[in-house]
């Protein structure tokens, strides 16, 4: 048991983009049937903001400013005064993640650009260190290297998809209007 909490804490993005997609499977469950194209795509990036944004930030930055020995050791890095910052950077995407839940077409993008800059750039980052320092720890070139590149990828995808669903495919039909 204490290794599979282990490998869930550790793996926490890809362990909270699991979450989110349950939480969207409920959310539709929730949801009078039959699911639109635009009710599923959005019940999938309204949660995949909250969990993968939200709450994945939010316990990186607790992770970095209260527990920063430890992360560093994860990361396979020395322990730094910068994870304090990287920390507060994750405590504002991870505000403006929880914002977006529910905000409009801009917020969501805004949400998901800063993020995919940060974890592209880290991504780059941990490239460097395999390369040049031979770092294959796992917070390094683990589960989090590859969340690091398909999360914001993931989470685009949903707000270009979620805006095409509001477009009407055939002459005469509306497609639900995007939150506002």
């Amino acid at each position: 048991m204490e290794q599979a909490i282990r490998f869930l804490l550790s793996n926490f993005t890809l362990t909270l983009f699991c979450v989110g997609l349950v939480a969207s499977l409920v959310a539709l469950l929730r949801h009078p049937r039959p699911w639109s194209r635009a009710t599923i795509i959005e019940a999938l990036l309204s949660w995949f903001l909250f969990f993968s944004l939200g709450v994945s930030f939010l316990y990186n930055f607790v992770m970095h400013v209260f527990f920063s020995e430890m992360a560093a050791a994860f990361i396979g890095w020395q322990t730094s005064p910068f994870q304090k910052e990287v920390g507060f950077a994750s405590l504002g995407f991870s505000v403006v993640g929880f914002m977006a839940f529910k905000g409009g077409a801009g917020m969501r993008l805004a949400a998901l650009v800063g993020p995919a800059c940060f974890l592209w750039g880290a991504a780059a980052g941990h490239v460097v260190q395999m390369v040049e320092a031979h770092n294959y720890a796992p917070g390094n070139a683990g589960v989090i290297f590859y969340t690091d590149i398909l999360l914001p990828v993931f989470g685009l995808a949903l707000l270009w998809m979620r805006r095409q669903a509001e477009t009407p495919k055939e002459i005469g039909v509306q497609a639900p209007a995007f939150p506002r």
